[in-house]
């Protein structure tokens, strides 16, 4: 478990918090796992690992503004930032809520926005500003892929050297766009194969964000980074998210 990246975060946190007089309000946080209506609406494509069931949209709620955070395992929860704060993170659960709770937390005070996924035409419009970003910021690029998101396969793929890494097993072994998924086990190889890792948000939730740190140029994508990524200086990419 990352518990040093995480006390790091943390300890941003409460300093970005500091002069904010939260700490002293009795402020609940609700999080609870979204429907898939709920999170991204009705895109015409039905491949999203949202509509599949594996993953859901975690929200949290901070005096009104919202923080979202993708996990396998989610449910209900409500406490004050400071049990949030002090709780211990073993597992994708517990790290949901922090995550989720962390966005909406920064979200409040101004410092993140898009913190809550795009809906309907929303990722095939990211998607398209992504190939955009990435050809205008980094050129011809060979692309490693964490996360199976499959409008930014469909639409960088045809344009750059790709590979993708994903811990479905459903999803990995097939061709996705005529790019194979392929599963953790060849994640260091093709590190060292790629110029550019293009990095979902959720491996801060599921423990695996340390692989992709201090490598190669790191991309991070989606919501689920919003907080983190500014707290810490990381690269995030998201068009459409409000």
């Amino acid at each position: 478990m990352m518990t040093r990246l995480y006390d790091e975060i943390k300890k941003r946190t409460r300093k970005t918090l500091k002069d904010q007089d939260l700490f002293s309000q009795k402020v609940r946080i609700k999080a609870r796992a979204l429907s898939t209506e709920e999170a991204i609406g009705n895109p015409e494509a039905d491949d999203f690992p949202l509509q599949k069931g594996k993953e859901r949209l975690m929200q949290a709620e901070f005096v009104g503004s919202l923080g979202q955070a993708f996990t396998d395992r989610y449910g209900d929860f409500e406490g004050s930032i400071e049990e949030v704060l002090n709780m211990t993170l073993d597992n994708n659960y517990r790290r949901g809520i922090f995550v989720a709770t962390l966005n909406a937390l920064l979200r409040h005070i101004n410092h993140v926005e898009k913190t809550i996924h795009c809906r309907d035409q929303g990722p095939a419009q990211c998607a398209e500003e992504l190939r955009q970003y990435i050809q205008t910021r980094y050129g011809p690029v060979k692309i490693l892929q964490i996360g199976f998101q499959p409008r930014m396969i469909e639409s960088l793929a045809p344009s750059h050297s790709m590979r993708v890494i994903d811990l479905d097993p459903d999803n990995i072994g097939t061709q996705k766009f005529q790019v194979e998924v392929e599963g953790p086990w060849s994640t260091q190889e093709a590190i060292a194969w790629a110029d550019l890792l293009l990095v979902t948000g959720t491996t801060l939730v599921n423990d695996t964000i340390e692989e992709f740190l201090n490598r190669k140029p790191v991309l991070f994508y989606g919501t689920t980074i919003a907080g983190a990524a500014h707290l810490m200086g990381w690269d995030r990419f998201c068009a459409k998210g409000t």
